[in-house]
């Protein structure tokens, strides 16, 4: 493709070379620049790929979008420089897969928590209804739960490159909807600039990524910006940012809530440690529905899930039917047990909001006693540690604070930041740095009609460490713990 019209709708300088020649590929990765290459060159907090520009010329690059002068740049290469490279990027994607998501129905679900679980309550429906339907979530990337073949390396919201690939594939494959998770880092960043959204979800806006945001405001401003993307919104009305989203922003708005007055909302709500039941009223239009899935919070999910899909144009009862039809998700209250032993709960809860919704659902089971096991992330919000710590031992009976992805902090010192929370309760808790050892420990101490919840790595099979990434799987460790007991 010629790189004139990779740059259409783009105020460019031309610094050298010729806009009129061809590229094969385009990246920004230095790593997978082949012959013939445009890569461009961005900036962020942690890197420059600036200072890659010239190991990619060496592995072919004939092409540089930048955002400052580079020096010593060969002359055979052509450079175009542009204030904002990620932005750039992401017009230069769409348009190098040929605008893959004018070709589908595109969802797009934002919000602190529940994006995950309304992506998979969403494809349940699309999938009973007959439909093919594409995932991106923080799970798996898919078409019909099968891997797509492009490389998912973001653990959510793709860089545009990748989601505009994964795009072309999926409309090759004629999916009919695809159905996504949108962070604020990917509205920020540009990531999903230029995608063709038919409907916007949010779910709800409490305290995270302030490490990457600074401040709650401009983190609801990220959130914000997909509701200039979409035709229409779907938002909840018991989070009191809803009403600036409709009044701020240029898209149709429905609404869903359970407290508050809005177009979904649900009644009737019953809870089990299997599932959950409600009265669903859809503009006055009764229904009963079911989930595979417990707790309030998850009723909530189903009302945005029903109300995108009523929009995509399913019936009522067919989107009830189909909701029904998805038996748990990976990691999100994902249930653990066997005959005598402890009910193992293992949930991504790794907010303050979402730890104390999860929690506030186990107790309402009444277990004889609620063990926790969880710790935070290595160079994230240090803010909410404590917070998290406080949120533990108000709810549990027994606290284990153990290590997360530390990255590139001390796990210790992470665990004393959460500490300082957990010491302003009454709750018993012990410090276990080894996070097998802790989940381990926990099983061991807890009886029958006990509940251990292993909270904040969820679906992640994984663990970053300051010097390398290792397997680990919570749902592993459990389920091999129980294995190997006699009861």
């Amino acid at each position: 493709m010629k790189i004139i019209d990779l740059l259409k709708g783009i105020n460019y300088e031309t610094l050298q070379g010729n806009v009129n020649n061809e590229v094969d590929t385009i990246s920004w990765d230095s790593r997978n620049v082949g012959s013939n290459s445009l890569f461009i060159c961005t900036r962020s907090r942690v890197l420059d790929r600036h200072s890659f520009a010239i190991e990619a010329i060496e592995k072919g690059a004939s092409a540089l979008v930048v955002e400052r002068f580079i020096e010593n740049i060969p002359s055979h290469v052509t450079v175009i420089k542009v204030e904002n490279g990620r932005k750039a990027m992401a017009q230069m994607a769409n348009i190098f897969f040929n605008k893959p998501s004018n070709k589908f129905n595109l969802i797009g679900t934002t919000g602190t928590n529940g994006k995950t679980s309304i992506t998979y309550m969403i494809s349940s429906i699309l999938k009973y209804a007959g439909r093919k339907v594409g995932v991106i979530s923080t799970i798996e990337n898919t078409i019909d739960d099968k891997p797509l073949s492009i490389k998912k390396t973001n653990p959510t919201t793709p860089d545009s490159l990748e989601l505009q690939a994964s795009f072309k594939e999926m409309a090759d494959a004629n999916v009919n909807d695809v159905v996504m998770e949108v962070t604020s880092s990917a509205l920020d960043n540009h990531r999903v600039d230029n995608c063709d959204f038919d409907i916007g979800i949010f779910t709800n806006l409490s305290q995270d990524h302030l490490d990457e945001h600074g401040t709650m405001e401009n983190y609801k401003i990220a959130k914000k910006k997909l509701f200039s993307l979409c035709r229409l919104g779907i938002v909840n009305m018991d989070d009191d940012v809803s009403l600036e989203f409709i009044k701020d922003c240029p898209c149709d708005f429905i609404t869903y809530g359970i407290n508050s007055p809005a177009d979904i909302s649900a009644k009737n709500m019953s809870f089990s440690i299997t599932g959950t039941s409600f009265t669903l009223n859809f503009h006055g239009v009764e229904k009963e529905v079911k989930l595979n899935i417990p707790s309030e919070f998850n009723v909530y999910n189903a009302l945005a899930a029903i109300g995108a899909c009523y929009f995509l144009g399913l019936p009522l009862d067919i989107i009830i039917e189909g909701i029904a039809q998805l038996e748990g998700i990976k990691g999100r209250f994902q249930c653990v047990c066997r005959d005598n032993t402890p009910l193992a709960i293992v949930d991504y809860a790794h907010t303050p909001d979402s730890l104390e919704k999860t929690l506030d659902a186990i107790r309402r089971f009444n277990p004889r006693k609620l063990y926790v096991i969880f710790g935070c992330g290595g160079d994230r919000d240090k803010t909410k540690r404590p917070i998290m710590g406080h949120i533990a031992g108000n709810f549990a009976d027994y606290c284990i604070i153990t290590s997360d992805n530390p990255r590139t902090e001390l796990p210790e010192k992470i665990i004393e930041d959460v500490e300082k929370g957990i010491k302003n309760t009454n709750c018993s808790y012990e410090k276990i740095l080894d996070r097998k050892a802790a989940i381990i420990h926990a099983l061991k101490m807890a009886r029958p009609s006990d509940v251990v919840l292993i909270a904040g790595k969820g679906h992640e099979n994984y663990q970053i460490l300051s010097d390398r990434t290792i397997h680990f799987d919570d749902i592993e460790v459990v389920k091999e713990y129980f294995n190997s007991c006699i009861f």
